[in-house]
């Protein structure tokens, strides 16, 4: 029989959360990685290797799949901190007139802030839902897949889109919406130049047009027809507060569910954001057609949106992630605290058994990969999936004496990353983001923004 190559990595010595099918755990386990794949998952005592594979000693830590975040908005980055105190609508138009200044060179820079801090907080693979596209502002998907690139992070960008300006009766400024074929064609040579459809791919498309307060029924469906021709994902925003539903009744006669499903928007290549205000009905359709949900708890308790019905979400079978939504209503933006506060608002309206620690975790892992399409490749810690990894320290005094080391994770203080990988590369060690200088980016991020602000 012919020896078996050793593997590249070895991380031994840590607990290991597998989030797999059987729930399978490992209080002191081991992992090896070969090239971008996870290689083997064991308990105990790992192999014998040689000197040739690199280790990482994980005593102390709880190694889980890479945190997976489902809605996101980089740009937003560069005007954290504004309207604190507002709602939804209140908040889009006090920021809209600055986002109409946006350009390449600052979405590159706020998107490389937000995505460091992402990697920080244990997330490997990130969606971001662009919809701002001011006249002349330069390639701004490019600049936000560059930073992608640069920072390491694995990347779904929906390239959005706003055609339904005030003048014909939206909620966003002439300034920032785009005519239907202006919007077709550069979503179509955005599939053609970006999208990725291999096992391991670092970037995938969608289409995602904004919500149904700034675009037409025609862009929704043209969309849609795009987007199921070239294989790529659907998102958009959907009930996120009483607001939206008020304008959908005045205007369509019916609940922003059911336009969607007038509209064709449902099926296992769609996923929604927030959904906090949705019927029984809405909840049978999406689970009868596997429509998916990024739930985004941070950001809709910063704008007092509501608390979504999660735990009958995923008692009705419908795939549900974890968002950490825009960088400008949820400030920290850090992907650890996503399940967390997703159980914590769960069981604050359905009591203590709404939602399990493990379900919370389930939710920022192998959820988020079901409801970006990617539930064969990440999400969990097994043999042929991809090496997209987070090892986190619980040997801390905040976490002295918590047995559990799932408990720990999700409901103790956020832990520091001992390691973080994609795609089989460090892209932290020891809490320092090993791709890029954090401090450098930290100036570019204020200078950016102070720029922005300023109207220059």
């Amino acid at each position: 029989m012919a020896a078996v190559s050793a593997p590249d990595l070895l991380i031994h010595g840590c607990a290991v959360v597998t989030v797999d099918a059987a729930g399978t755990e490992y209080r002191d386990g081991w992992v090896t990685v070969r090239g971008n794949k996870i290689d083997a998952v064991g308990a105990g005592v790992p192999p014998e290797f040689g000197p040739e594979v690199a280790r990482i000693d994980g005593r102390g830590c709880v190694l889980t799949p890479g945190l997976v975040n489902t809605h996101h908005h980089l740009y937003q980055w560069i005007t954290r901190g504004l309207a604190a105190d507002n709602t939804l609508f209140e908040w889009l138009t006090t920021l809209y007139p600055v986002w109409a200044r946006i350009d390449e060179k600052s979405v590159r820079t706020a998107a490389t802030g937000a995505l460091v801090s992402l990697a920080r907080s244990g997330c490997t693979t990130s969606s971001d839902h662009h919809y701002v596209f001011p006249r002349g502002g330069g390639d701004l998907l490019a600049a936000e897949i560059g930073a992608a690139g640069e920072v390491g992070l694995r990347f779904h960008p929906a390239r959005g889109s706003m055609d339904l300006g005030q003048s014909k009766g939206g909620l966003p400024p002439d300034t920032v919406v785009e005519s239907i074929d202006d919007i077709l064609a550069a979503s179509a040579a955005a599939i053609e130049d970006w999208h990725d459809p291999s096992f391991d791919a670092m970037v995938r498309i969608a289409l995602a047009p904004c919500s149904p307060f700034s675009v037409t029924a025609d862009l929704m469906r043209e969309s849609a027809a795009l987007a199921r021709s070239a294989g790529v994902r659907l998102h958009t925003h959907l009930a996120e507060t009483l607001d939206e539903q008020d304008f959908c009744q005045e205007k369509f006669g019916c609940t922003p569910a059911e336009y969607m499903e007038r509209l064709g928007w449902l099926g296992d290549d769609v996923w929604y954001a927030h959904a906090v205000h949705l019927d029984d009905p809405a909840i049978a359709a999406m689970a009868r057609t596997g429509t998916g949900i990024a739930h985004c708890p941070t950001s809709n308790g910063r704008l007092g949106a509501g608390i979504a019905r999660t735990a009958d979400l995923v008692a009705a079978g419908v795939p549900v992630g974890l968002g950490v939504d825009g960088a400008a209503s949820n400030e920290s933006s850090s992907m650890i605290e996503e399940p967390r506060n997703a159980l914590l608002y769960a069981r604050a309206v359905g009591g203590p058994r709404a939602m399990t620690v493990r379900t919370a975790l389930e939710l920022a892992t192998m959820g988020g990969a079901r409801v970006l399409g990617r539930a064969d490749e990440i999400g969990s810690i097994e043999p042929g999936k991809l090496a997209d990894l987070a090892l986190w320290r619980l040997d801390m005094p905040a976490h002295a004496g918590i047995e559990d080391p799932v408990v720990a994770l999700i409901l103790g203080s956020a832990p520091p990353l001992a390691a973080l990988l994609v795609n089989g590369r460090e892209v932290v060690r020891d809490d320092v983001v090993l791709t890029v200088d954090e401090a450098a980016v930290g100036a570019d991020v204020a200078r950016a923004q102070a720029t922005l602000l300023a109207g220059a």
